[in-house]
């Protein structure tokens, strides 16, 4: 199998702020990069048009681009109708930022979509995506809803109930594996109408786990993302290992994205680890080795 895509690291996966960290991406060989751009020195109320332009300049000048933004607002997503008005106009300067810095993909949990359409937690997330959706296909973008708190097929009929694919779906096989036990291969294929990002990690499950104590939701004690990453790293509900070490099939993986003919970032990210730098350089000769 040969992948043509191009491979993405998430800059935060270092751990060492943005412009040390997009020097590792270019040190680990990476094309782009996916970066965090909702608070401290990437947060948009932070970065006037001067800061945009000469940050896109630094990207550039290093060789590399911008995969995607990751705009995770946290706080159980679009759940809270409350909340939403704030929330949905965060995302929105989040996603000016990432077309100014020549990305039209801005990655993001939405919250854990409920089993009852009729719900009114249903109903405040699909009017939020139904929003935020309409305003990125007016600009020829997308917010795209990371995998892994629902299965497949669920987040697939709550996509479609949606006017327009400017919500569509940052693909991560490790999540699926970790909470719901799901299949990425089988994910990708449900899913292939919406995918435009994919991180590539690689997990264990080790038993069942309700998403609500992974990824929070509204009414039921919040998880920050803190506790996700420290649950990956030694709970007893699921690992998060490096790639190749995991229950991620990636040859079948990655020959399910090429069948799709999916052309988009294959971004690595790495959320546990006492040796960020050195699992984010094994992972991406990892995926160079299928090249």
């Amino acid at each position: 199998m040969k992948l043509t895509n191009k491979v993405g690291v998430m800059v935060d996966s270092f751990g060492i702020g943005v412009r040390e960290g997009l020097l590792k991406a270019r040190e680990v060989g990476a094309d782009g990069v996916q970066i965090y751009a909702v608070s401290g020195e990437m947060d948009p109320q932070n970065l006037n048009a001067t800061a945009r332009r000469e940050l896109k300049q630094y990207i550039e000048g290093l060789g590399l681009e911008v995969s995607a933004l990751c705009g995770d607002l946290g706080g159980h997503g679009f759940q809270d109708r409350k909340a939403n008005p704030e929330k949905i106009e965060t995302s929105k300067r989040i996603l000016d930022l990432a077309l100014e810095l020549g990305t039209q993909v801005v990655t993001t949990h939405i919250g854990i979509i409920p089993d009852d359409p009729g719900s009114e937690v249903y109903d405040a997330l699909q009017s939020a995506c139904e929003e935020l959706g309409q305003y990125a296909k007016s600009m020829g973008s997308y917010f795209a809803i990371e995998t892994g708190p629902e299965p497949a097929a669920h987040l697939k009929a709550f996509l479609d109930t949606l006017s327009t694919n400017g919500v569509s779906v940052n693909f991560d096989p490790a999540n699926m594996v970790m909470v719901t036990g799901d299949d990425p291969v089988n994910g990708v294929y449900l899913l292939k109408d919406y995918i435009v990002h994919t991180h590539v990690k690689d997990g264990i499950r080790l038993r069942e786990v309700d998403p609500r104590i992974v990824y929070g939701a509204l009414g039921f004690d919040p998880m920050a993302h803190e506790h996700i990453a420290q649950m990956a790293a030694g709970g007893d509900s699921f690992r998060e290992v490096p790639l190749g070490k995991g229950r991620v099939d990636f040859d079948r993986y990655f020959a399910a994205l090429q069948e799709i003919e999916y052309g988009g970032y294959l971004t690595v990210e790495r959320e546990v680890g006492e040796q960020p730098e050195a699992d984010i350089r094994k992972a991406v000769q990892f995926i160079r080795a299928y090249k």
